[in-house]
């Protein structure tokens, strides 16, 4: 039998296939990226192909006319019912005649490995625990007259697939056969439930990873099929109205009788409300969200799934659960249908949640034979290091201050807030570039005047401190100097105030209160870092990553020099994205994913830094700011004073 060179394109890969097997059964064979729910029997329509005659150079191969496969039935009945157009062929039919270059078209391929968010990636197989299959079951006669369940078990079997029908598709599946001539697309989960039955279509199956924290919620959604992102959206997490951070809302639950139920009750109100749109935005219908994971805290964990969390409030900080847990979406009332499915990943203490999990899910493998700490910064910032083959994770109270929250002039990160901050060591005078714009605006020649800067956020509040400090504007010990600029120095009620823009509509101050709630901040973070060190035997790291939304905006430069993590240089220093949002993708397009976190965090040793008494000690050795000058013993006295009136 003849053998025939076969080219795939755009992948370039080369191989051969014998005279008379189809396209598909090369493909195939090869690991060739192509779709197919039917197993390459005609049904489904995916498989589709562009080939063509002619020289091609590049692979110095001639497609002659006659290399061409003729049209099979089943392609010309798919180019009569629009399901085909003129230009494609179905992979599964054509047989090869001769030499071809085979075009694989994009909504063709089964899966994309590398996917992008904005500045986060990842590679995975594509192995989603949802799986669609096209059947045509026999029609029965009075001889062989199995049950439709029966015929649809078998056909399964024929594909490779043993699974088990649920009650959702015992109504469904009799009158979905009468219509579709007995073909119908089976829906199973895990390789063992059927768990719905579709009309044949190319209709596709969707999910959704949601990383919800406790100031946003972040949706993105994907096409199981594929793997493609197809949809993403982040908004405001509504349960901030009743507490700016986690344990202001664990406060309202125990002073508010049914507290926790209305916070639980906002939260699914949001989900619902997103994944609604998404259904419009895609034009898709509510069954074709299959799945969705989600990722958050301890506390939104629990309240995600009407948990009271209270006991996270109070030591030992007992968790109601740890393990990965699965869930039918009809509970949480997210407005899908009986066959979707919410999952929710494992915990690792406390206070260390399924977003910092999903998060070391990304760098696992990074992480793995090195010194590497991961820092995902928040009101709680969580905190992983793996070292020597061993892992552990703590959780630092930083509260808020550093997302711009309780600073004089600290806002969210929005248009008009300052994300970058300058200070000329000479002059004390400020400069600061805002979201939005690419331009360094001050008020001293008048760029600054006009601009809606409407404050300072997160990384922002990071540079100020540091560029303050080595101008010399504060001292180690975090007090301010108004000698070094008294033109941008001013009291107010015994309480020195620096002025980094004097807008006259908001000027953009700094007061000494602020520095002393950063410096909290940043002394918790390192102390639980440093006791992390210790536990370990670190000494050193490889590289120390940030997480989170906060994390991606922080110049490395600055979290070094703000002495936010010990012995970490800002060459050492790299930020992830959104890695607590990328591991719930994971894990949501691939169940090898899963099954890796779940066993990984059984090893992951959890420190509790409330209960550690060398925290403290680590915690007020790291108060100081490492560029600023060092304090002046009579200047000092005097601020002090001052500041404790």
């Amino acid at each position: 039998m003849a053998t025939h060179k076969i080219i795939f394109t755009p992948s370039g890969l080369q191989t051969t296939g014998k005279a008379g097997e189809s396209v598909y059964d090369v493909a195939l064979r090869a690991g060739v990226d192509m779709q197919s729910i039917c197993g390459g029997k005609g049904l489904c329509k995916r498989c589709q192909i562009e080939v063509e005659p002619g020289e091609f150079a590049k692979f110095k191969l001639s497609v002659g006319d006659g290399n061409i496969p003729k049209l099979s039935p089943t392609e010309k009945k798919a180019r009569h019912d629009n399901e085909l157009s003129d230009t494609r062929r179905l992979a599964c039919r054509a047989k090869i005649c001769g030499d071809l270059v085979v075009e694989v078209p994009s909504d063709s391929r089964e899966r994309e490995t590398s996917i992008q968010k904005k500045s986060t990636s990842f590679e995975t197989e594509l192995n989603p625990s949802i799986k669609l299959h096209m059947v045509a079951l026999e029609e029965p006669t009075l001889e062989d007259n199995p049950s439709d369940l029966e015929s649809l078990i078998e056909a399964l079997k024929e594909l490779g697939v043993k699974a088990k029908p649920t009650p959702y598709i015992f109504t469904k599946i009799q009158p979905l056969l009468a219509e579709n001539e007995r073909k119908l697309i089976a829906l199973v989960r895990d390789e063992t439930e059927i768990i719905d039955v579709w009309a044949p279509s190319t209709k596709a199956a969707y999910g959704a990873a949601v990383d919800i924290g406790s100031t946003s919620v972040a949706m993105y959604v994907y096409n199981l099929l594929t793997g493609a992102l197809v949809y993403e959206k982040a908004a405001m997490n509504p349960q901030i109205r009743y507490g700016e951070d986690l344990m202001s809302r664990v406060s309202y639950v125990m002073m508010n009788k049914g507290g926790d139920a209305k916070l639980t009750a906002e939260i699914r109100k949001q989900l619902k409300a997103m994944l609604a749109e998404v259904v419009t935005s895609l034009e898709i219908e509510a069954d074709q969200i299959l799945d969705v994971i989600c990722v958050g805290n301890p506390i939104m964990h629990h309240l995600l799934l009407g948990i009271d969390p209270t006991p996270l409030g109070q030591s030992p900080f007992t968790l109601v659960m740890k393990n990965w847990v699965d869930v039918p979406a009809s509970s949480l009332d997210f407005g899908l249908t009986d066959t979707a499915r919410v999952s929710l990943f494992p915990l690792i203490g406390g206070h260390v949640g399924a977003d910092t999990t999903a998060a070391y899910l990304t760098q696992i493998d990074a992480m793995k034979g090195r010194s590497v700490l991961l820092v995902d910064i928040g009101t709680n910032a969580e905190i992983v290091l793996s070292h020597d083959g061993k892992v552990a994770a703590a959780s630092s109270p930083t509260g808020p201050a550093l997302e711009g929250a309780e600073i004089s002039s600290g806002v969210r990160a929005s248009l008009g807030a300052i994300e970058r901050v300058r200070i000329d060591p000479v002059t004390k005078d400020g400069k600061v570039k805002i979201i939005g714009s690419d331009d360094w605006l001050a008020d001293h020649d008048g760029t600054a005047e006009g601009q809606n800067i409407i404050g300072i956020c997160g990384s922002g509040i990071f540079e100020v401190m540091v560029e303050m400090a080595s101008a010399g504007l504060i001292n180690q010990s975090g007090l301010f100097v108004p000698e070094a600029a008294p033109h941008r120095f001013k009291q107010e009620n015994n309480v020195w105030i620096y002025t980094l823009l004097d807008q006259k509509h908001n000027p953009i101050i700094v007061k000494q209160t602020d520095v002393r709630s950063v410096q909290l901040a940043k002394a918790a973070l390192y102390a639980g870092a440093q006791l992390l060190a210790e536990k370990l035997g670190c000494e050193s790291f490889d590289e120390v990553l940030l997480a989170g939304a906060f994390g991606t905006h922080l110049d490395s430069k600055y979290v070094a020099d703000i002495g936010i993590v010990p012995f970490a240089p800002a060459e050492k220093i790299r930020s992830i994205g959104n890695a607590a949002g990328t591991g719930a993708a994971m894990a949501l397009l691939n169940k090898a994913e899963k099954a890796k976190i779940i066993e990984a965090v059984k090893s992951i040793e959890k420190i509790e830094t409330a209960t550690e008494p060398k925290f403290q000690d680590y915690f007020v050795g790291s108060m100081k700011f490492p560029t600023a000058p060092a304090a002046s013993g009579d200047g000092g006295r005097r601020r002090n004073r001052r500041r404790k009136a």
